[in-house]
């Protein structure tokens, strides 16, 4: 486990005990997944991840969608919605980014764009808003699904 990880899990445990809820192996698996994944995952893929990597450890796919809203909630973890196709999963131990998705094959392509983000400050000057937090997703067809 890496120090980044463990102050992950450090920070689950203080939010559970701190909201005065059981601390359970199955968040702290379904968060060491995520933190470990080099991709966005879907909650099927995390759950056969647990089957694989986890045998011993009894988790059904309801807890894994439990888990997980539990953490998007307290922002250890963030999505991307499909729609009718549903949710992928990742952890909010990056640095902040941003995503190109395509709507063909749902490859998620991460970037960061420095001329972006200041645009996105001198907008919110302007409008005298402060912001607090962003997500940007841009869709449209990978390179692949273009050919």
């Amino acid at each position: 486990m890496s120090i980044k990880e463990e102050d992950f899990i450090e920070e689950l445990k203080r939010i559970v005990k701190q909201k005065g809820l059981k601390y359970t192996e199955q968040r702290e698996i379904v968060l060491s997944i995520l933190l470990q994944a080099d991709d966005h995952l879907t909650a099927e893929e995390i759950y056969n991840k647990i089957k694989e990597e986890f045998p011993e450890t009894n988790v059904g796919i309801a807890t894994v969608y439990r888990a997980l809203s539990f953490l998007e909630e307290v922002e250890l973890i963030a999505s991307i919605n499909f729609g009718t196709d549903g949710k992928k999963y990742e952890s909010n131990a990056k640095s902040h980014h941003d995503h190109l998705i395509c709507t063909d094959c749902s490859k998620i392509i991460e970037f960061i764009d420095d001329e972006i983000e200041k645009r996105q400050e001198k907008v919110a000057k302007a409008n005298k808003f402060k912001i607090t937090g962003h997500s940007m997703q841009l869709y449209g067809l990978c390179e692949d699904c273009q050919k």
